[in-house]
């Protein structure tokens, strides 16, 4: 007899499990949460001492266990308090590849009572200026290559690896017996703020809960084990086996922080970072560290599964590729099953607003239902809605709407985007989607005029806006191009001004000043006539798509 999704939730949520669940309210409204989740990151924090020796994470030939991790977190977040006069509220950038001091630093300024604000490594001068402006920062912890961007900031700087680095200096000894700074936390305490772009063009700040950083591993714990338990396999059998994961995308994204990190923090489990991605490398870490699980986005997987080098590594280790940020190519399932078989493959939808996973698709429900993302996880209610807000019947198309205590707290300093994207307690996603009789939900388009890059967030009225400043431009827009390895590509249709002339390379080289390399357009269409638009001057991309890709 086959188990049921029904019966596999009321099995993980009965009374006195791990994935119990009770009913709060936050924000004047009740949702279901997580009953034995950390109320505050302080709480995880001092939970991962329990894993003591093991080793949290790895980084090319350096090792860090839960108990050094600690220690350094601890002695960061005391200096940030005492030498720099960091309180409770205050907010503190981490600007940085996908080092060691990421980690250690994003659970100081946590550990503080701070408020942690990672910023896109790939930012560009300008771009990391605006990020401090935003969100008021009071210090900045950076590798030297952002610190050198950042240097006429004024800003108090830590610095690690690289030019100017301080970071030994500031930490002084770490002693066995440091304990985290005295603060008062509560669930709904701020305690993050994530750049997310919007359609006007203007990165908005996500700012999360402790309790949003608290349940979202929760979230993804449960998913995991909701796998185990549809594939009729023994759950804390499961839970017992240590989790050895590859990062693959940076850590200033959800994806990233709150879907691996954590999560592993909340497992005990091992981390793998990369200098970069790199799929080779991706194959040697596998191999050297005998990774179980690789999660990332859709083009991670791609491309690792492309490599030419795929059969040359043992990666027998590897029990599980997830993915998730982006949109999944069709074959990319199909790749999977063909060239490792006996894996579990996972797709996951979620947002920066949404603290990561939201919704899970994985084992034999993804090979039955491919083109869904999947089923809401056990917190988390959704709907489908028409533009008035009333909730729509299965299998119509309308916006999908979130709720649970995953969902954050709204924008930084944005009232009216945040009442317009939160609205009595659910959380408009701009994604166009239905929902089918059995609960599976479906994206069938984007609303929000973005392309996903190969996870990454490009945002059509900003490429768009850096293209007017060229002299030669009279109008452009941007499009997304269909891409096997990469989801998408970022294509722009442009009209010159009469007489001008300009080439796509010299837009390309004309935009990488402005804005970061993987937003410059890799494809440009050049046009006479005036771009499509409809009587309120919006350009009609659907249009250009068909007139230009066919689609």
């Amino acid at each position: 007899m086959t188990i049921t999704n029904e019966q596999v939730q009321a099995q993980l949520t009965a009374p006195g499990q791990l994935f119990e669940m009770e009913e709060v309210e936050v924000g004047g409204h009740k949702i279901r949460t997580w009953k034995h989740a950390p109320g505050t990151f302080r709480a995880l924090l001092e939970i991962t001492r329990f894993h003591g020796d093991k080793v949290f994470i790895a980084y090319e030939d350096e090792r860090l266990t839960y108990e050094e991790h600690f220690r350094l977190a601890a002695t960061l977040a005391n200096r940030l308090v005492d030498d720099y006069g960091v309180r409770k509220g205050d907010r503190v950038v981490v600007a940085m590849r996908n080092y060691p001091e990421w980690i250690v630093s994003f659970s100081a300024v946590l550990a503080a009572g701070a408020v942690a604000v990672p910023l896109n490594a790939w930012w560009t001068e300008q771009e990391l200026a605006y990020g401090l402006s935003d969100s008021g920062a009071k210090v900045v912890i950076a590798d030297g290559e952002r610190a050198a961007r950042m240097a006429g900031s004024g800003l108090p700087m830590i610095v690690t690896r690289g030019e100017g680095a301080d970071w030994a200096e500031v930490l002084g000894e770490v002693r066995a017996d440091v304990t985290l700074p005295q603060v008062e936390l509560d669930p709904d305490d701020p305690a993050t703020i994530f750049y997310t772009s919007g359609t006007t063009g203007r990165s908005k700040g996500a700012l999360g809960s402790h309790r949003n950083l608290g349940q979202a591993p929760m979230t993804v714990a449960y998913a995991m084990m909701r796998t185990v338990a549809m594939a009729g396999r023994d759950v804390a059998a499961a839970a017992e086996k240590r989790r050895i994961t590859l990062l693959t995308v940076p850590l200033f994204h959800v994806t990233g922080c709150f879907a691996v990190l954590m999560t592993t923090m909340f497992s005990g489990g091992g981390l793998v970072l990369m200098y970069k991605w790199d799929p080779k490398r991706a194959l040697e870490l596998i191999e050297r560290e005998q990774v179980t699980v690789m999660s990332g986005v859709p083009t991670n997987a791609w491309q690792l599964l492309s490599h030419p080098d795929l059969n040359k590594h043992d990666i027998s280790s590897l029990g599980s590729i997830s993915y998730g940020g982006a949109p999944a190519p069709p074959k990319l399932l199909e790749r999977i099953t063909e060239s490792l078989p006996n894996r579990t493959p996972a797709n996951g939808y979620g947002m920066t607003e949404t603290t990561a996973l939201a919704i899970y698709n994985s084992g034999r429900d993804y090979l039955a239902k491919p083109d869904s993302i999947g089923l809401p996880l056990a917190v988390v209610d959704v709907r489908v809605c028409d533009p008035l807000g009333a909730e729509l019947p299965p299998g119509e198309v309308g916006e999908l709407c979130m709720r649970g205590p995953i969902v954050i707290m709204g924008y930084w300093n944005r009232p009216e985007a945040t009442a317009e994207t939160f609205v009595n307690g659910w959380l408009h996603t701009g994604d166009l989607a239905r929902i089918d009789e059995d609960g599976y939900v479906y994206i069938v388009d984007r609303a929000k005029d973005m392309v996903i890059r190969g996870g990454e967030n490009v945002y059509c009225a900003e490429v768009e806006a850096a293209l007017f400043e060229h002299p030669a431009v009279d109008d452009a827009a941007v499009i997304g191009i269909p891409d096997d390895e990469m989801g998408e590509q970022v294509g722009a249709v442009v009209r010159l001004k009469p007489g001008a002339g300009a080439t796509g390379e010299d837009l390309q080289e004309f935009l990488r000043g402005r804005i970061a390399a993987f937003k410059v357009p890799v494809r440009f269409w050049f046009r006479e006539a005036e771009l499509p638009r409809n009587p309120g001057g919006k350009v009609l991309k659907t249009h250009l798509r068909k007139e230009t890709l066919g689609l």
